[in-house]
């Protein structure tokens, strides 16, 4: 493949015609442009995520932090380990991650976007290299880079709630960054599970820890792992080639077994049993006719604002460019079956409706209703959808690749059209969701100056001796705080007081 000032050249898929080019991969090497042009495309989606990352300065604890935050000042991360699995939900795992950045109190929050920002981005990046390494293509560097940066914008910025998914750490550990990990267990697979008989129990020892780590992480993300392994297993026929099918089948089971795993750890703790009674759960049957039709209803008005959201045709235009721009890796034998379009857009529709309609289930019975405005936990499946678009956009760029031309396309015809519509779509996409980044970022800054002032003088009233102090409450986000609804709602407000070594916060409506 080559890309000059007048042409562009893509080789054909095995199969094609011959005559492509003198390319040793059966067409011409991509020329520097290629990288350049597409890696300055990858620019837009990373530095929406360079300034929202730079915007987590304005982070401040809220909402259950407020409770996790005394914790690990005085018991330190296992105990806050032990509060998860004895009293709040069982969440090993979770307690383990929250304990992590609450052990640096407000700097934790304000530096857990960045990391989480840029490890989600190379995780997703390595998935891309390497799933086309799978399917035997390879393609100029600027082009992965491309798509894992704007499915990750895609999947922080285009939600219904940026500050949820991408800023309140107590939810991005659970329902963020839990399905990214959960992906990322397959990199050994991708990468060495083909390999040598130490790569192959590398690899299963890796998904099987993965597996008890995402049982006891979030119930969600188990779900949709449990779901996409199972499809695995199913449909490898139609998925991977015969030499491996038999063995991804057994990382696949290995990875459900360690979810099983760490699911019974969850459900069978005491915090696990105390969230159900909260809640009124355990009255309520999840499998309840009654309960399923809700959650279908529920479900279907979650999709409804999923599918409407125009922000993700970004994903699918960087996923044609990807399609376009790669080519067959010389020498490799592919790890998958040859590419059926329809056939694998419809499983991975069929995979995303499954997994968020059992996401909606095993909520349901704990939000009711309000699992249609609680954001948050869409967001397990979310990531399914994102990547289903990136894929679908990749095979609608494989299917608009020319066979048998020797020359490809051409940048000044239906090429150059194609590619320049795709990336002009990349472009308008980002700005659709920089716009509500930036009212979101003034709102964060606000509420951080007047956090900032509040904190400085709750301290100053601890310190001079006071046992009661006046508390305002300061939301963005849609975030919880005490004294929420017009200080009908209290909680936190305990956890605040003990925060700042009080006795007692009441509520105010000015700050002080």
């Amino acid at each position: 493949m080559s890309v000059g000032a007048t042409s562009v050249t893509i080789p054909g898929d095995p199969g094609d015609s011959p005559g492509q080019g003198p390319g040793k991969d059966g067409g011409r090497p991509p020329r520097p442009w290629t990288t350049l042009w597409t890696t300055g495309l990858a620019l837009l989606p990373l530095g929406l995520l360079a300034v929202a990352s730079y915007l987590g300065r304005y982070v401040r604890p809220s909402a259950d932090e407020w409770c996790f935050l005394p914790v690990v000042r005085d018991e330190g991360i296992w105990g806050l380990v032990e509060k998860f699995y004895v009293t709040d939900n069982g969440r090993i795992a979770n307690g383990l991650l929250v304990g992590v950045y609450a052990k640096a109190p407000v700097a934790g929050h304000q530096w857990y976007a960045v990391v989480s920002g840029v490890l989600m981005l190379v995780l997703l990046w390595a998935l891309t290299v390497y799933a086309l390494r799978a399917a035997g293509r390879t393609a100029p560097r600027g082009v992965p880079l491309l798509a894992a940066s704007m499915i990750t914008a895609a999947f922080l910025f285009a939600t219904p709630n940026t500050y949820k998914t991408f800023y309140w750490p107590a939810a991005s550990v659970s329902h963020t960054l839990a399905p990214v990990l959960a992906a990322a267990a397959a990199l050994p697979l991708l990468r060495y599970g083909a390999g040598s008989r130490r790569s192959r129990i590398i690899a299963l020892a890796v998904v099987l820890v993965a597996g008890v780590f995402m049982g006891t992480l979030s119930e969600e993300a188990s779900v949709v792992a449990l779901v996409v392994l199972a499809v695995a297993v199913l449909f490898a026929p139609l998925l991977f080639a015969e030499r491996i099918r038999r063995y991804v089948r057994v990382w696949a089971l290995t990875g459900m077994a360690g979810v099983a795993i760490g699911t019974i750890l969850l459900v069978t703790s005491p915090g696990s049993r105390n969230r159900r009674q909260r809640y009124d759960a355990e009255t309520v049957s999840m499998l309840a006719p009654e309960s399923l039709i809700a959650s279908l209803r529920a479900y279907a008005r979650i999709l409804e604002t999923i599918l409407t959201t125009w922000e993700y045709v970004g994903v699918v235009a960087a996923g044609v460019l990807l399609g376009l721009l790669a080519r067959r890796r010389a020498g490799h034998r592919p790890a998958l079956m040859p590419c059926r379009p329809l056939l694998l857009t419809a499983l991975g529709a069929l995979t995303f409706l499954a997994c968020g309609y059992l996401c909606t289930v095993i909520t349901y019975p704990a939000f009711g209703e309000r699992v249609v405005r609680t954001e948050r936990t869409w967001n397990d499946y979310l990531l399914v959808y994102v990547l289903l678009l990136a894929g679908a956009g990749a095979l609608i760029g494989r299917a608009l690749r020319p066979h048998g031309d020797g020359d490809g396309f051409r940048a000044r015809g239906r090429g150059g059209v194609v590619m320049a519509l795709a990336a002009a779509l990349c472009a308008v996409s980002v700005a659709g969701m920089a716009v509500p980044l930036y009212h979101l970022g003034h709102d964060m800054k606000v509420r951080a100056q007047k956090w900032d002032h509040q904190d400085r003088y709750l301290r100053e009233q601890a310190a001079s001796g006071a046992r009661t102090a006046p508390y305002t409450p300061l939301s963005v986000g849609k975030m919880l705080e005490p004294f929420g609804d017009h200080g009908r709602k209290t909680w936190p407000a305990n956890c605040v007081a003990d925060y700042y070594h009080l006795d007692k916060v009441t509520y105010a409506t000015r700050l002080p």
